[in-house]
């Protein structure tokens, strides 16, 4: 899997991604176009594979694999703008929310494969959960998507139209985990630590949680009543995050985010 790639957008997200695969031993001499309005906001990436420009129409014509990290306000519209640079040789990569592989071409045409993923911040860290979305056919293009995914975390492929339900538990979700982070740490300090101490006992017991559950492929209530002893301090806690709303109000919040989506 050779193919030139493009990142058209590089904000946070995209950086994310960029950063990502220039850590990944597989495409670390890989051609890689980045693009973004200021350039200047990209001057801190150093390596020879890398090309920064603001020109996304010379980007397309330098790539077969197109990752188009904009804003579903504008991605259409500067979409339309780049549409006779596009191939049939071009995979479009589209990370915009609620923006369906029809909407993009109607504005595109048939010539290009098109492809929806939903990835998250963790991607910086080659630790992001994507979640991928086509009609195309051919299993060589889909296996040249899945694979620039794959070295940046884990990817599914998923019905498009679960898409906007992958964008709130799995980008959204980054948010809603690093919150509960913040209140953990807080919680520490109250109790007696120093802010640096319970943010690392903190992020490692996290990481142990999640580590548990990949590992071991059980419900998190089988790891749960490993430490809820009787009458202990577990439960204690659990039942009184319960009594406030803890589970109650993250679903809530997740329902209204995918409201926010759909409307």
């Amino acid at each position: 899997m050779n193919g030139k790639i493009a990142i058209i957008g590089c904000g946070n997200l995209g950086m994310s991604i960029l950063n990502g695969l220039m850590n990944h031993e597989s495409f670390k001499s890989r051609s890689i176009f980045a693009t973004k309005r200021n350039v200047t906001d990209l001057s801190q990436i150093n390596s020879p594979n890398v090309t920064v420009s603001s020109d996304n129409a010379k980007a397309i014509r330098a790539s077969e694999i197109i990752i188009v990290a904009l804003k579903p306000f504008n991605i259409l519209e500067v979409l339309g703008e780049l549409k006779d640079e596009i191939t049939k040789n071009h995979s479009i990569v589209s990370l915009a929310t609620g923006i369906t592989i029809d909407e993009i071409r109607s504005v595109i045409g048939e010539k290009a494969s098109v492809f929806r993923a939903m990835p998250n911040t963790g991607a910086g860290v080659s630790e992001s959960m994507t979640c991928i979305c086509t009609d195309e056919k051919n299993e060589v293009k889909k296996e040249e998507v899945i694979s620039i995914f794959d070295a940046i975390g884990k990817t599914i492929y998923i019905d498009e139209s679960l898409m906007e339900s992958a964008t709130v538990l799995g980008a959204c979700g980054i948010a809603y985990v690093l919150r509960f982070i913040r209140a953990m740490i807080q919680g520490g300090i109250q109790i007696g630590f120093d802010a640096k101490t319970a943010s690392t006992i903190v992020a490692q017991t996290v990481k142990g949680a999640s580590e548990l559950l990949i590992e071991n492929k059980q419900h998190p209530e089988y790891e749960i009543d490993k430490v809820t002893t009787p009458k202990g301090c577990t439960i204690v806690g659990l039942n009184e995050m319960e009594h406030n709303g803890f589970s109650s109000s993250l679903i809530k919040g997740l329902v209204a985010s995918f409201d926010k989506i759909e409307k």
